[in-house]
């Protein structure tokens, strides 16, 4: 199983040792200063911060409630997951009922995305409605989040546009067009994936509406695609925790390794650990670039 998203490399726990050269070095290419001394070992005092629960849980509407439950590692440990066995997941429905999902490892075919916990029935998630998931351990953590479900958001068209080059060096451009409610605060996901949706995205980023609200939106690519390019294209409407959470991933994924870059820290939608509970509202459409 593959380590969450979540846990990786963003927490840090016990003390290790770095080698660090002098600014000088860096900037210089430090081969030729390593010798006259400028080199030092230093001990980085790590501070320890307990494992906690980590939750990936995306909702669908018609589908089965499938989450992820992990703990958080220290920051330079083996990328190995750690998935307790004793977390009771339990969903609250808009009408107030409470459903335990068991835990019964997996991976969702459809998405690729892997899972620890299973409910018992499909969803029917409707636009204002309000979902609860819970967490609790034998360990006396709890984890809790709330997620109400977004307005659907249609795609209009798309459409792409190739360059003048020669055929064999020819691309196009894809660009995806809809409609923006006149609610303020509107967010949304677009992505564009080849053939199908559990690989990696080729194109994917997030959008806000705070300039231009209740208007014809216009989202695109570079140009990227071949002819005869199977492409899927998504748009996501987001709630705000949403938006955040993955704007705050990707900027920590931004900083890792940047010495000149600011830490950043992840804005979870959950209380008492980590992670995201939302409910997914999207449209997809698939084309073939001609």
């Amino acid at each position: 199983m593959t380590r969450s998203t979540l846990i990786s490399r963003i927490f840090d726990t016990s003390r290790r040792s770095f080698r660090a050269a002098g600014l000088a070095g860096l900037l210089l290419g430090g081969a030729g200063l390593a010798g006259c001394g400028l080199q030092k070992d230093i001990d980085v005092e790590l501070p320890a911060y307990p494992a906690q629960l980590v939750v990936e849980a995306y909702l669908e509407n018609g589908q089965l409630p499938r989450i992820s439950v992990t703990e958080s590692v220290e920051y330079l440990a083996a990328p190995t997951p750690s998935v307790p066995t004793d977390v009771t997941a339990t969903l609250t429905l808009p009408d107030g009922r409470r459903e335990v999902l068991r835990f019964a490892p997996g991976q969702d075919r459809r998405t690729g995305k892997l899972y620890t916990h299973l409910g018992p029935r499909t969803l029917a998630a409707q636009p204002g409605q309000t979902f609860g998931l819970e967490l609790t351990d034998t360990k006396g953590r709890r984890v809790t989040g709330s997620a109400v479900v977004p307005v659907l958001v249609p795609i209009d068209t798309v459409e792409w546009v190739f360059n003048d080059k020669p055929e064999a060096e020819r691309r196009a451009y894809v660009l995806m067009r809809f409609q923006d409610p006149e609610t303020p605060l509107d967010y949304y996901r677009f992505q564009i994936h080849r053939r199908r949706v559990n690989s990696n995205p080729e194109v994917e980023y997030t959008v806000e509406d705070r300039l231009s609200n209740g208007t014809e939106y216009t989202l695109g690519t570079g140009y990227d695609f071949k002819r005869d390019d199977t492409l899927v294209v998504s748009l996501y409407h987001l709630d705000r925790p949403y938006f955040q959470f993955l704007q705050s991933v990707q900027d920590a994924r931004n900083a890792n390794g940047n010495p000149f870059g600011q830490p950043s820290a992840i804005k979870n939608t959950v209380e008492g650990g980590l992670g995201v509970f939302t409910v997914l509202s999207y449209q997809r459409r698939q084309v073939i670039v001609k």
